[in-house]
Formats: C-alpha cells, sequence, structure tokens
C-alpha cells in the first residue's frame, strides 16, 4: 500500500481538484483520464441533454433517409439521438448505408462500434475539418447533408454550429439541419457544495469541454471573482476562442483534441513539477 501511496505521489495531478463541467454521458470518460494521472474530479455537469417534445422532422428524414447523400454528426449525443429514433420507429441501422457518414475523432468510433460505416473522419476533429474534407470531393455542389443538431435552451446558441453550416452552404451542398435532441443548463441550487469549494479557493482546474458548459457555468456561479484562482482549460482552441469571448483568462488549451486523453495530458503537462513553481509562486 505504501509503494501505491509513493507512486500514485509522483503522478503529474496528483491531489489536483478538476472541476468537471461535461454532460453526465461524457464525464465518466473525462473523470477516469483525470484518475489515471492522479488528479480528483469534481463532478459538475453544466448542462444536460433531453429528449424534444416532438421528433416529427427528424423522423421525416430518416423515413426518407435516402434523399441524403452524407450525415455529419458533430457529437456522441446527436449519434445517440439519431440511433434511439431509429430504434424507437423500428428502422434497422444498416438503413443508414443508405448514404455516407461522417464523423469527429472518438465519434467514428463509436459508430464502428454499432456497426456502422465512416465514409469521412476529418484530420481536424471539428466540424470546420468536416467542411476541409467535403471541400476536397468532386462534384459536392448540390449533395444533399442531414445534420442533426442540439436545440438549445436557457443559453445562448454557441456558434459552432451556425459557422458550419455557413461553410457548407458555401460549398453549395443542400443543408438540412434537424434538431435531434435538446441541450440545456441546469439550476444553480443543484451545485450548493460545488460553488463552495470554487469559493474556498479549493479547485486547481476548471475543465471545459464546450462553450455551452462554460456560458452556462458563467449562469450558475454568476461572480467571475470566485473563480480568478482557478486555472481555466479547455477542450480545444474552439472552446478556447469563445472563452475568450466570454470574458474569461485561458490557461490551458488541448493541442490533441482528438479525445480527452489529449485534454488531460494538456492539464497535465502544464500542471507538471517544472511549470508549478512559476503558476504558484
Amino acid at each position: 500500500m505504501k509503494n501505491n501511496l509513493l507512486a500514485s505521489k509522483t503522478l503529474p495531478l496528483y491531489n489536483k481538484r478538476i472541476l468537471i463541467t461535461a454532460p453526465r454521458n461524457y464525464v465518466s470518460r473525462l473523470a477516469t483520464e483525470i484518475i489515471n494521472y492522479g488528479g480528483v474530479p469534481i463532478i459538475m455537469p453544466t448542462i444536460e441533454t433531453c429528449y424534444l417534445s416532438s421528433y416529427k422532422k427528424l423522423d421525416n428524414c430518416l423515413n426518407n433517409i435516402s434523399q441524403f447523400n452524407y450525415i455529419a454528426f458533430t457529437s456522441r449525443n446527436g449519434i445517440n439521438a439519431l440511433i434511439n429514433r431509429l430504434e424507437t420507429l423500428n428502422i434497422p441501422r444498416s438503413y443508414l448505408d443508405n448514404c455516407q457518414l461522417i464523423a469527429i475523432g472518438k465519434d467514428a468510433q463509436r459508430l464502428k462500434e454499432m456497426g456502422l460505416k465512416v465514409a469521412i473522419m476529418p484530420k481536424e476533429p471539428s466540424p470546420l475539418g468536416i467542411v476541409s474534407e467535403l471541400a476536397k470531393i468532386d462534384n459536392i455542389e448540390k449533395q444533399s447533408i442531414l445534420i442533426p443538431i442540439p436545440q438549445v435552451i436557457g443559453i445562448s446558441e454557441p456558434d459552432i454550429i451556425p459557422n458550419f453550416i455557413t461553410a457548407l452552404e458555401r460549398l453549395g451542398m443542400k443543408i438540412n439541419p434537424v434538431y435531434a435532441y435538446q441541450t440545456r443548463c441546469l439550476e444553480t441550487s443543484l451545485y450548493d457544495m460545488e460553488i463552495d469549494l470554487i469559493k474556498q479557493g479549493k479547485i486547481d482546474v476548471i475543465a471545459f469541454s464546450s462553450t455551452a458548459e462554460i456560458e452556462s457555468f458563467l449562469q450558475l456561479v454568476n461572480n467571475t471573482q470566485l473563480f480568478k484562482q482557478c486555472l481555466i482549460a479547455c477542450f480545444g482552441p474552439y472552446t478556447a476562442g469563445n472563452a475568450r469571448k466570454l470574458g474569461l483568462t485561458v490557461d490551458i488549451v488541448g493541442k490533441d483534441y482528438h479525445s480527452f486523453t489529449g485534454f488531460v495530458e494538456a492539464i497535465a503537462d502544464y500542471l507538471t513539477p517544472s511549470n508549478s513553481s512559476e503558476i504558484y509562486a
């Protein structure tokens, strides 16, 4: 036991409290990576994904899937929501073979695990990375693309999806964004204990994996002075850019943002002993 304790103390995030704001369906993967690096994950999902009140538009698209050349998934939530609707409608997953599937990073692996073929997995794991790959295809003009997107409630819609749609329109594609699930912010009353930890200066890093998480977090905390002493980490440059627009000082940005592994590695690199004297001087 003593040897195990000594080994754990050498881990770069040993005993560092990392606040996770990701939705619950992402939390376990991110928390596991933090634990592997010796950190203590503090779970505070600031947004949640919910069912829609009506799936009429999505169901219509799925019942007529052959009208689309591509389906572009920008998140794991979009994949799960669409697959759930297929099961509800008793449509086999193989029905999706009628069009080419596009997914980012680990989401592509998720589709493969479901027995589905992934036609495009962009090198840059972002919606604009999808655009770059589609731009290389001959006669992409007038090709139709279905995009499962979130209906955002209680916070402003992040600009990632609108920018994605605009970029696809510039390619001359027929764009069909359709709500597949709902994203909404959670209530402050759920997190009295977590907010107290922030107030007491007991959180070392706040880890944001999306812009929606940041905006909802700011609504929940409602006082930027409370977390001035926390390091702010963002999953990638898009999230970091929007964090700055929202008035945050970003300390850590993931460079390998294909997965949560790269995100936690970036946090660990920042907090290695060679840097710690500068950070906490």
